[in-house]
């Protein structure tokens, strides 16, 4: 039998909002840490990405911090999350699920005017979702008060230590008091996780829901070879015969952002790209947009699109594979989200083969390579030949070599529906 939201002891308020979003059913990673929450355990979580793992700890605070009582303007619960989108994300569902409750909640970041943020918290606020050096920034200016924080949760702690923000967190830590409920959530537990854990958690409830750094299931993923500088027109292809409506497409470099999506727009394909040195109101703009399917194509850098919560998102494109492995599982757990199937395509030229291998090792598999006619060779690139015989040495699943199969038309290998994002 379905596990239900009131089961887990929810307040009425906070399961009719669960069900005004369409969520019956709790997540195995909400089945697990609400009732830990709830019981005031500190929590260590280990979650990939669309598993509902905002959703997991908003539900149980949203909860206390009603029961308890508004006792202060200070901040009762802080979040603190590495990217201003995921903070922008924590904000919107803190207001989605207690929208029957009477909390107020506020999210800070950088990249915007710091004044309506600073009258924000005068005004009171019970839940601070911020980034770490907005938060600081406010701080020093005694502009915001953490001696009251009674709940603190570091979100995507494994995205805060690859971005170095390990000195921050433990300036953070020291200005919130003593006697508090700990809770810290990760995609992976790095021994650096479980080192910082091990700071300032107590005793926590243990939950791990997914293998480590395993790729959702429901995601159908394969590589098309191709020469780099064919590359931009390869997606052009795929994107027009395969009739996408909506992909996000992952560049390394902001530069590379930028002209992959000024290309894609002078071939009659609406694109927008993220990036850090977009402003912040330029970034809410492009994101806003392309889940309202005014834009076709996303093109964002791992750190832009850090946290996006994107729903009904069929595809996601590596242009680029990323330097780390761990990186391309959270790229393409954008889509196959909640148990829902989705594509993740992978261009790859001769030069990234050295970057293709430590992520088959990590997924423990080989990723399935189909040639599209016309894209599998570049004379002009001399490297390329040697992509193509690696391809082609030995059968699928064998060391050193892939399956290699011809694709002429583009067409979507599994017509992926639409997909629905997890509850967080």
């Amino acid at each position: 039998m379905m596990m239900t939201f009131d089961q887990l002891g929810l307040r009425p308020e906070l399961v009719k909002a669960t069900a005004s979003q369409g969520y019956a059913s709790p997540t195995p990673i909400q089945a697990q840490a609400i009732p830990a929450i709830l019981d005031g355990r500190d929590v260590l979580g280990g979650a990939q990405t669309g598993t509902g793992k905002t959703a997991a700890f908003a539900l149980p605070v949203l909860q206390k911090l009603n029961q308890e009582g508004r006792r202060s303007r200070r901040p009762r619960c802080l979040v603190l999350t590495p990217t201003r989108e995921l903070a922008a994300q924590v904000g919107e569902f803190m207001k989605v699920y207690g929208k029957h409750l009477s909390l107020r909640s506020a999210v800070v970041f950088g990249g915007v005017n710091i004044n309506p943020q600073i009258n924000t918290l005068k005004r009171g606020v019970d839940i601070l979702v911020a980034t770490p050096g907005r938060l600081l920034d406010l701080a020093g200016q005694k502009m915001v008060d953490l001696s009251a924080v009674e709940i603190f949760i570091l979100d995507e702690a494994d995205r805060m230590l690859d971005m170095g923000f390990i000195h921050d967190i433990k300036r953070v830590l020291k200005l919130l008091p003593g006697k508090r409920q700990n809770l810290l959530f990760s995609a992976t537990f790095s021994e650096d996780i479980k080192k910082l854990a091990d700071k300032f958690l107590a005793n926590p409830a243990m939950i791990e829901v997914a293998r480590k750094n395993i790729a959702a299931e429901k995601v159908d993923q394969v590589v098309h070879p191709v020469g780099l500088k064919d590359k931009r027109v390869l997606l052009a292809k795929l994107i027009h015969d395969g009739n996408w409506q909506q992909a996000l497409v992952f560049t390394r470099t902001k530069h590379g952002a930028n002209r992959l999506a000024g290309y894609l727009e002078k071939n009659g394909i609406g694109a927008a790209a993220i990036h850090g040195n977009k402003s912040q109101a330029a970034r809410t703009r492009a994101l806003a947009e392309f889940k309202k399917g005014k834009v076709q194509i996303l093109v964002a850098t791992d750190i832009a699109a850090r946290g996006l919560d994107i729903d009904r998102l069929p595809h996601v494109v590596n242009f680029d594979l990323p330097n780390v492995a761990e990186d391309y599982v959270h790229r393409i757990g954008r889509t196959g989200r909640a148990g829902c199937s989705g594509e993740a395509v992978s261009l790859v030229s001769a030069d990234e083969q050295k970057l293709l291998r430590p992520i088959e090792r990590l997924l423990g598999r080989k990723i399935d390579v189909e040639v599209v006619d016309g894209f599998a060779q570049n004379p002009a690139d001399k490297n390329e030949e040697t992509f193509v015989n690696f391809t082609r040495k030995g059968g699928r699943g064998k060391t050193g070599g892939f399956s290699s199969r011809s694709r002429s038309t583009g067409k979507r290998r599994n017509s992926p529906g639409e997909v629905r994002a997890a509850a967080g």
